[in-house]
């Protein structure tokens, strides 16, 4: 529909900068007093394994992206990667009947969540497939009849994992490389993100930058809300508005699912804060206790000072849903009180957990 639009030129190709708020193209150079960067981001690959860069081209070795388009479900699939990608696969393939083995680095998966969501999740994951946690990936072969990948634990003792198809969910880097943006006199991070302001724009006027090139949280609802300020600004010069980068909630589509937003207990305890944690099993509600849940949880980071949320992490069935009325209390300022007195909660709903968690923090404002 781009290409069809009577006031859209498309290009098919790869745009670089050349010079401030000057592109080059297909052969052509651009220039436009206002430019936005959405160029995305990238799967990456880890220089670090021995014959991994060989293997891409055997059609066995796979990334987020392109193993979403294979034909066949592989009978045996191996992950390298412990973090919300390499979560999702893991579960979308072994519901498919996989058998999935995961290559974790470190010492549970989704090691970024709170410790106790964190935990959880490892113990559930390693009901419904095989993981090899502590382990390091050090060679990646590929022949007609499968790969097989080398890895080895912390004592430096060595196993071979073999496969019929390996996925790499080893992380994602920003595109900015791609496009050159350094020859436009575009500020980088160092770890290659885009740097903008609360408006969205970067250090060169008139060219602003959203989503994965600029955002480190890489997430497809911070790139709308930044879009949505872009296009504010770009449209509206003389009444500018900031993007809103608090509060900033994510969830892993995984078995069970986990949702997240603001900080963990550790990262809580870190800043220093008078922190209150509550952790509300959902078998203490009506309806937890009649889905016979025994391992999913509500956990609730607070400042006993101000009676303000600080996080909120949640595993089990809806945990993506659940998670929002924590998002709204954190976004507008609610306290603890307010949130769990100021308003009805359904019974015998799901949400009552969330609502126990808030009453079990032991704050009284």
């Amino acid at each position: 529909w781009r290409a069809q639009a009577s006031n859209v030129t498309l290009y098919r190709d790869t745009a670089r900068f050349v010079a401030e708020r000057e592109l080059e193209v297909a052969g052509e150079r651009i220039t436009a007093p206002l430019i936005v960067i959405a160029a995305g981001s990238r799967c990456t690959s880890p220089a670090s394994i021995e014959g991994l860069d060989e293997a891409w081209s055997s059609g066995r070795v796979h990334n987020s992206d392109t193993i979403m388009r294979i034909d066949d479900v592989p009978r045996r699939l191996a992950i390298i990667g412990g973090g919300f990608i390499a979560a999702e696969f893991a579960h979308v393939f072994s519901a498919f009947g996989s058998q999935v083995t995961v290559v974790v680095r470190g010492d549970r998966m989704l090691r970024h969540e709170d410790e106790e969501i964190s935990r959880r999740y490892t113990e559930a994951a390693g009901r419904d497939m095989t993981l090899l946690l502590g382990h390091a990936t050090r060679r990646v072969e590929t022949g007609e009849d499968g790969v097989r990948v080398h890895v080895s634990d912390s004592s430096g003792a060595e196993r071979v994992v073999e496969a019929d198809v390996l996925l790499v969910a080893t992380g994602r880097r920003p595109n900015s490389d791609r496009l050159d943006v350094r020859a436009g006199g575009i500020a980088l991070d160092e770890a290659g993100f885009v740097l903008v302001d609360a408006w969205q724009r970067t250090s060169v006027e008139g060219v602003y930058a959203l989503g994965d090139v600029s955002s480190p949280w890489m997430l497809k609802h911070v790139a709308n809300h930044e879009a949505r300020v872009v296009q504010h600004n770009l449209l509206h010069p003389d009444a500018p508005i900031t993007a809103n980068h608090a509060a900033i909630p994510h969830a892993v589509f995984g078995h069970p699912q986990v949702a997240s937003v603001g900080m963990t207990e550790a990262e809580a305890l870190a800043c220093g804060e008078q922190v209150a944690v509550a952790v509300q099993e959902y078998s203490t509600t009506a309806y937890g206790w009649a889905m016979e849940d025994t391992a999913s949880c509500v956990k609730l980071v607070a400042d006993r000072t101000t009676g303000l949320l600080l996080g909120g992490h949640i595993i089990g069935p809806q945990a993506s849903t659940l998670i929002q009325p924590v998002i709204q209390a954190m976004a507008t300022g609610l306290t603890v009180q307010q949130m769990a007195r100021g308003q009805y909660w359904i019974h015998p709903a799901l949400t009552e957990v969330v609502e126990n968690a808030l009453l079990s923090l032991g704050i009284d404002r």
